[in-house]
């Protein structure tokens, strides 16, 4: 983009609406710039309990608008995104004094039926006394229920948003802070900062997308005076040694009133949570605090023969989700519905309060309706049956992509070429091109990331720090040591030094 000329929309904020409302609207032939102040998927997009789904409990709270276009969007995300994205399937075990076997199979049969599914299977009862599932629960629970939902990998769904919207053209600006934006006749200047110093843009609409500080980014950075505000909720969740041996995930009631997930993680871990709890303060570094995680080990322990302990727990993250503030009695009753607001005082600003990961898609699509007015020659909705880059085979044809990736790479062991298809998908091939044996790849850093690999990263998908690369682009920080996590950040460094010095 040509300094002097408007882009059509900056957006800030670079999570999963920032980057699903970059990408569609890069899609539809605007000019797009995105800045996001740290890395992409930083905070609240990296720290969900990673799900594609209706949210079963939302029809206690009688959320049916929410959780039918929430399972309706599960199979068209699920087909745009079978690398990222898989079916899973989720046991509920009957607790006889929690809510009745009847009002849960009722609840199962809505949720089965109310967004219409043509993949995944329905509602089916399981013996637990019969099934491989029973095994590690505890004695009491002989019978429960088993639904379909999708998992995702959250951060990686932000950074493929982010990929497509820029070989759609949009600019994103990764570490850059929007330290102000005002009007300026009928555009946006808004003044961005990062290590090269400031500098100004201009736009004709301005999308605040800022999750946890979309409140204070009006406040502060556009100076205009509001009463929308966020309730922020803090969750978190702890991962374990792998706790069951299958691929089901369990839903666990509470006598609280709550739920939690247990879920088959990375091959070797267990996922639990999640926490709800309203949350002050900075929301830049959430903690999973030590009552949080006593709180999810005990609830667990309720159903798991055998109790977790502390020292099970390898890895726990926190993260902020800033819901609309609708004054709900409490942090768990909060609506996770997304409301957007447009005020066009000049120059229009669109503010993005809430949401879920699942409707991000359907947000998006929301948000460029409300702005299609002003872009009259932008092209429709088109983001329903596209692929997000690496995405492009059947849902099940993931095991397919794995064979043809050992065929064509012989060197690979299946974990090796399984987690490359998870990861990249089609685009695994394009990381490996040329390469005739490990050696090809370049320095090996440990549980098979190698050079070739953090090359893609940093050349496709903006990353540039070893978290950036072990915790968002790949979940890698599980199995790699401290030694080795440092020793690549070491040659992260060395390696933006020598092309700093190069393009000097």
């Amino acid at each position: 983009m040509h300094e002097n000329k408007p882009y059509d929309i900056m957006i800030i904020g670079g999570g999963v609406n920032g980057c699903g409302i970059a990408r569609d609207a890069a899609g539809r032939g605007l000019s797009v710039a995105l800045a996001e102040m740290n890395d992409l998927a930083s905070a609240t997009s990296s720290a969900s309990t990673k799900l594609f789904h209706g949210g079963l409990r939302y029809l206690e709270y009688y959320k049916f608008r929410l959780v039918r276009e929430a399972l309706i969007e599960r199979e068209v995300l699920l087909q745009a995104m079978p690398h990222i994205s898989w079916p899973m399937r989720f046991v509920l075990p009957l607790h006889k004094e929690m809510r009745p076997a009847w009002l849960i199979r009722l609840g199962l049969f809505i949720y089965d039926n109310l967004g219409g599914r043509k993949i995944l299977p329905g509602t089916r009862t399981v013996n637990l006394k019969q099934d491989v599932v029973g095994v590690p629960l505890k004695a009491k629970f002989t019978k429960a229920f088993e639904y379909s939902d999708c998992w995702v990998q959250d951060s990686r769904l932000v950074v493929l948003n982010a990929r497509d919207a820029a070989e759609r053209g949009a600019d994103i600006f990764t570490r850059t802070k929007v330290v102000s934006a005002e009007r300026v006749g009928d555009l946006w200047k808004v003044t961005l900062s990062d290590d090269h110093g400031e500098r100004d843009i201009y736009a004709k609409v301005l999308v605040n997308a800022g999750g946890p500080w979309v409140a204070d980014i009006v406040k502060n950075a556009i100076k205009i005076d509001t009463h929308e505000g966020v309730r922020l909720v803090r969750g978190s969740h702890i991962v374990t040694e792998k706790l069951f041996d299958h691929d089901r995930a369990y839903f666990f009631q509470g006598s609280d009133n709550r739920i939690i997930f247990a879920i088959p993680y990375e091959d070797d871990f267990t996922l639990i949570g999640t926490t709800d709890q309203d949350f002050e303060g900075d929301p830049s570094n959430p903690v999973c605090t030590e009552a949080e995680a006593d709180y999810l080990r005990k609830f667990a322990s309720e159903y798991f023969e055998r109790p977790i302990q502390k020292s099970d727990i390898v890895w726990s993250y926190s993260g902020v989700r800033p819901l609309y503030d609708d004054g709900a009695s409490s942090a768990t009753e909060a609506t996770r519905d997304y409301v957007l607001t447009l005020r066009d005082e000049g120059a229009p600003l669109l503010n993005v309060f809430g949401g879920k990961i699942t409707t991000y898609r359907r947000l998006s699509e929301a948000a460029l309706a409300k702005l299609a007015p002003y872009f009259p020659d932008a092209g429709g909705e088109w983001t329903k049956g596209a692929h997000l880059p690496g995405g492009d085979f059947p849902v099940d044809g993931v095991q397919d992509q794995i064979d043809a990736l050992i065929t064509a790479f012989p060197f690979l062991d299946h974990f090796w070429a399984g987690r490359l298809v998870r990861t990249y998908g089609t685009d695994a091939a394009k990381l490996l091109a040329g390469a005739t044996s490990k050696d090809d790849l370049g320095e090996d850093f440990g549980a098979t990331l190698t050079q070739a690999e953090v090359n893609w990263l940093r050349d496709h998908e903006f990353a540039q720090t070893a978290d950036d690369i072990l915790w968002r682009r790949t979940k890698l920080g599980l199995r790699l040591s401290q030694p080795e996590a440092e020793w690549l950040e070491q040659c992260l460094l060395k390696q933006k030094a020598h092309s700093r010095g190069h393009s000097n």
